[in-house]
Parts: structure tokens; C-alpha cells; sequence
């Protein structure tokens, strides 16, 4: 642990930015899943509500700088994808 004041404090503000990130990249890796898993159903309708939630998520990540944009498109054309091939 640092000793001047102010190191310290970055310190526990670095952590709670991980921990935020975390649970950030957690609920949009689940939020994928669902789209998956519904594709796997054969359910487009809950493959579409789950693929606005992901897009949602996959955006939201992108401006808190979790994720690179090219990550982004890419998910979102893979689950695009998925999701379209149901039709």
C-alpha cells in the first residue's frame, strides 16, 4: 500500500472500477448466452428481446471503454447472424 494520500486513494478507487468492469463484462457475457440459448430453442422471440438487451449492453460497454468498438460489431454481427438464421 502506497503512503502518500492521494496514491492511496487511487488505489481503492482502481479496485472498485475493476469490480464495476467485472460485473460489467459478467451480465453482458450472460446477456449473449441468452441469445445463444435462444437460438438453440429455436425461440425468436426471446432470441430478439435477448439480442436488444445485448446490443444494449454491447454499446454501454463500448463507452465506459470495457470493450474495443471492433469487439462490439463483431459480437453484434455474430448474434446478428445467429438470431437470423432462424428465419
Amino acid at each position: 500500500m502506497p503512503n502518500i494520500k492521494s496514491k492511496r486513494k487511487r488505489v481503492i478507487t482502481n479496485i472498485k472500477a475493476n469490480a464495476a468492469n467485472k460485473a460489467k463484462k459478467s451480465a453482458l457475457k450472460t446477456a449473449m448466452k441468452k441469445v445463444f440459448t435462444a437460438v438453440a430453442n429455436n425461440n425468436k422471440e426471446e432470441a430478439t428481446a435477448a439480442l436488444n438487451v445485448a446490443f444494449s449492453k454491447l454499446d454501454k460497454a463500448v463507452v465506459s471503454g470495457i470493450y474495443h468498438k471492433n469487439y462490439s460489431r463483431r459480437q453484434k454481427a455474430r448474434l446478428a447472424k445467429a438470431v437470423n438464421s432462424l428465419e
